[in-house]
C-alpha cells in the first residue's frame, strides 16, 4: 500500500515527533514545506505506534477510528507513545537512539456477527486480525502482533476482555460487540 518513500517518511515523520518534544516540549507542527501535500500520507486513516527498547515494549499507543490524515496521525500518537503511555516512565533523550519504532496503520474496523464461540473463533484469523471488544463504555484492542504471544484463541480473547475491564469469560457471553482490522506494519 505505501511506497518505500512513504515508509521511510512515516518512520522519520514519528522520530522527529518524539525528538521536536524532546527538545521543545510542545507537539511537532510540519509547516508547508514539510507537510505532504497528496497520495496516502494525507488519507484520512488511523494508526498505533509501538515503541520498543532492545526488544521490549517501551510505549504503544494509538487510533482506532480514523479522523485525521495519516500523517498526523503518526505525529500525534509517536509522541503520546514516547510520553503518555502510562504503564511506562517516559522515553528520554539519552535513550532515545536505542528505540525501534514500528507504525501500525489499521484498516477500517469491521463488526463480526458471531452465534457462538465456536462461530467467533473460526472467524478470527490468528496473526491477521487486529481484535476490537467492546461491551458498554468498556473495550479494548489487540494489534494483529499480539497473536506473536498468545497463539491460542481461548487466551486472547481471555486477555483482551481482561484488558478492557471485563470478566475473562465475557467473549463466551452474548452482547458482546466484536471487530477486526488489518494492519500494515512498517518499520
Amino acid at each position: 500500500m505505501f511506497s518505500n518513500d512513504e515508509r521511510q517518511f512515516i518512520i522519520a515523520l514519528a522520530r522527529q515527533a518524539i525528538e521536536h518534544w524532546l527538545d521543545m516540549g510542545e507537539k511537532l507542527v510540519l509547516d508547508s514545506s514539510g507537510a505532504p501535500t497528496t497520495g496516502a500520507l494525507t488519507e484520512t486513516r488511523a494508526c498505533f505506534v509501538t515503541l520498543t527498547k532492545n526488544f521490549e515494549l517501551r510505549g504503544c499507543i494509538g487510533s482506532i477510528e480514523a479522523i485525521k490524515p495519516l500523517y498526523l496521525d503518526v505525529i500525534d500518537n509517536a509522541a503520546a507513545a514516547a510520553f503518555e503511555d502510562d504503564r511506562f516512565f517516559p522515553v528520554t533523550k539519552e535513550e532515545l537512539e536505542e528505540i525501534e519504532i514500528e507504525v501500525s496503520v489499521l484498516t477500517k474496523p469491521h463488526r463480526l456477527i458471531f452465534s457462538s464461540a465456536e462461530d467467533l473463533f473460526g472467524k478470527l484469523t490468528i496473526g491477521v486480525d487486529g481484535v476490537i471488544v467492546k461491551r458498554g463504555n468498556k473495550s479494548a484492542t489487540y494489534l494483529p502482533q499480539v497473536w506473536d504471544e498468545m497463539l491460542e484463541k481461548h487466551n486472547f480473547m481471555s486477555s483482551l476482555c481482561l484488558k478492557a475491564g471485563l470478566e475473562p469469560d465475557d467473549w463466551q457471553k452474548p452482547g458482546l460487540e466484536v471487530f477486526t482490522y488489518q494492519v500494515e506494519i512498517i518499520s
